[in-house]
Order: C-alpha cells, then structure tokens, then sequence
C-alpha cells in the first residue's frame, strides 16, 4: 500500500489558509492527501474588517473569536491545524511608521522561531510545503516572517546536526510560493465580467496595477481546483470577523470565476526532486518516490 502524500501550508493568521490555496487544499483532502496549516499567529491585533461585526464585545473577545472562526474553517476544508504560538504584530500604518509592539512575531529571530515549525515538520512528515514568497505576498510583517520562519525550517528540518532535541530529521522535497492576485488573472477577470455585461469590481485596481509587484511571469504551478472554490468561499465566510460576505471578495460570480480562471497558481521556490515547469500538481515528481516505498 502507498504511503498517504502529506501537504503542509504555513500562514500568518487565522483567515490567510482560506484566502490563499483554500481551494488546492480542499481538492487534496479530496483525493487523500493528508493536509495540516501551521498557522504562525492567533491574528490578535487583526481589525475587525466585516462591519456586521463591529461591535465592542467582538473586539473585547477577538482572540477567541478567531480561534472559534479558525475552527470552523479548518472542519470545512477537512484539514488538520496546528498554532505554532506567536503574538500577532498588526500592520502598522502612518508616516513615519510606528515601531512593531514588543514580543510579537514580526520582531522574532527567525532562526529561533522556525523551532516551533521544525519539530511540527519533523512531526508530521509533510512531502510538501507552501508558504509566503519574501516580499510576504504583500508587505504585511507577520507575513514576511512568516517567509523567513517557514525557509529557514524547510532548510533545518532534514539535517540531523540541527536541533536534534526537536525530533528525527525530516526533509519536506518541495517549497512553494503562494500566488496571489497576478495582473494576468486580474485582467482576465475584469474582461469576463464586462463580456458578460456586469460591473467589474477590479477597474480601478488595473488602473493602478503599475504600482504593484506581479510575479505572475513566476508562477510554475497551476493546480486545476474551480470544483473547490465553493469550499474555499465557505471558508473564507467563516473568518466572519475577517470577511464581509457581501463584500469585494464575492463579487465575481463562482460560475465566471471556474470558466475564466479555474486555478491556483504556485511559484516553485525550492525542489529536491527531477519536475519540470510548468506542473499541474504539488506532488509532480513526488508520487512516484513515494510509491516506489
């Protein structure tokens, strides 16, 4: 018999497993796959970004209210969930921007927070790995560390002189990068719902687009998963402090988004295995190591 393929996903706060990969995931447990989020912080200092839920007794309670949202999240994509335990930094905003509070995760040595990490790895044996690239997907600090914290244990895990106090080497033999929102995937979009004779909601995000960083001409790996966005939408409303579910996020309807873009989209940061770009699989290369077991 097989050994079961293992994915693990390592994300900032509670809510970014439902917004990034939710779908991949979810197509996963459904062929088998044992998947397992690392979330790295508690999402403490998070707002409260859906106004149905801007009340004191939320904000006076939201530690707990995320975890209870994480839960419910994590039941329906049918993966497992681990809190590696770090303090949320917030995102700092203004001009000059203020110092990171003391103690939280954005002012950690990385090396030091990837312990926490490295033995979950070592525990649960993943073949693969997706995380943040290292501008964070975008520049917020929890997810830059999130970067650092999740390379830095890819690359200790499997060395038996590193940390052998936190359990038996294992080396993961992929590293991904989530993508995000591409300009490519932006525009598509946009021109599927003017085709169709709707309102765009993304007009005036292209208009700026010039702004931003793309790494669309980075991404290796297009995991076919439109049967899942419902999923990943459910999830996604179940961050109910986190998402408005008549905002911005569903505006595109689920019917346009499986016929224009009906994928997850990877940047392959790391390979210890022979697969060739483009793939259509985390496990290219990795399914048959594992099956010749």
């Amino acid at each position: 018999m097989a050994e079961q393929l293992r994915l693990m996903t390592v994300h900032a706060h509670p809510d970014d497993e439902s917004s990034k990969g939710a779908a991949t995931m979810a197509k996963y447990v459904a062929e088998g796959v044992k998947v397992l989020v690392a979330t790295c912080t508690g999402g403490e200092r998070g707002s409260v970004l859906n106004p149905k839920m801007d009340r004191p007794e939320v904000l006076a309670d939201i530690t707990n209210i995320r975890r209870a949202e994480m839960d419910r999240a994590r039941e329906i994509l049918g993966v497992d969930q681990a809190w590696l335990g770090f303090v949320d930094s917030g995102l700092p905003e203004g001009d000059p921007l203020p110092p990171l509070p003391e103690g939280c995760f954005g002012l950690q040595d990385p090396e030091e927070a990837a312990k926490p990490l490295i033995k979950l790895i070592r525990e649960f044996r993943p073949h693969v790995m997706t995380t943040y690239d290292e501008n964070g997907g975008y520049p917020h600090p929890d997810h830059i560390m999130c970067h650092k914290v999740s390379v830095a244990a890819f690359e200790a895990a499997g060395d038996p002189e590193r940390y052998p106090e936190l359990g038996e080497p294992w080396q993961p033999l992929k590293l991904y990068y989530n993508s995000g929102w591409t300009k490519a995937r932006m525009l598509a979009l946009h021109e599927g719902m003017l085709a169709a004779g709707l309102e765009s909601p993304y007009a005036e995000w292209l208009e700026k687009w010039s702004d931003r960083d793309d790494r669309g001409d980075k991404i290796t790996t297009r995991i076919e998963c439109g049967e899942y966005f419902e999923v990943r939408d459910d999830a996604l409303r179940a961050h109910a402090t986190q998402v408005d579910p008549d905002g911005f996020w569903f505006h595109i309807p689920l019917e346009m988004q499986q016929k224009v873009w009906p994928t997850e989209d990877f940047e392959l940061a790391r390979s210890l295995v022979d697969s060739p770009a483009p793939e259509s699989d985390l496990f290219a290369g990795i399914r048959e190591k594992v099956d010749a077991h």
